[in-house]
């Protein structure tokens, strides 16, 4: 990670910990891990530490716990908003599993974060995307994150 003379600004720490939470999410939905078991294993070991010769950014670890117990506990909510907002020929259980982490993510914070602008949350994700996916993945989470934008957001602001 670079940073300036004044450290890594909040911002930064904030994407290093949307990435860290897709990642968890991801995590617990291939391997069956619970929120608390997750959620320590990354604060204790990944978040800002080196872990197997890869050094994880340092995050804003009440971001990433917020963003990940968010979603499972919203799940049930997420899961029809992104469904709702997927085209036909891409149903939500057919996705990538990291694919869904960031979206369930994305529209976790679209919905529960509005003090943060819509532009700074999609273009994170689409980000996100991009470090995973070369190919349509980051434009659908684009799409996506936009339409529930939209209809969780007043006037989509």
């Amino acid at each position: 990670m670079t940073k300036d003379a004044s450290g890594p600004k909040t911002a930064n720490q904030r994407g290093a910990a949307r990435l860290a939470a897709v990642q968890a999410l991801y995590q617990m939905d291939i391997g069956g891990t619970g929120v608390l078991e997750v959620v320590s294993e990354y604060e204790m070991h990944r978040l800002g530490k080196e872990l197997d010769g890869d050094l994880y950014r340092k995050a804003d670890p009440a971001w990433f716990r917020a963003i990940v117990s968010g979603v499972v506990e919203q799940q049930r909510t997420l899961d029809p908003l992104i469904r709702t907002s997927l085209t036909e020929d891409w149903p939500l259980s057919r996705l990538d599993s990291t694919l869904r982490a960031i979206l369930r993510a994305g529209a976790f914070e679209l919905s529960n974060r509005r003090e943060v602008p819509i532009a700074v949350i999609v273009t994170e994700y689409v980000d996100i995307g991009q470090a995973f996916f070369d190919d349509e993945e980051p434009k659908l989470i684009n799409a996506v994150l936009d339409r529930i934008a939209r209809r969780v957001r007043e006037g989509g602001k």
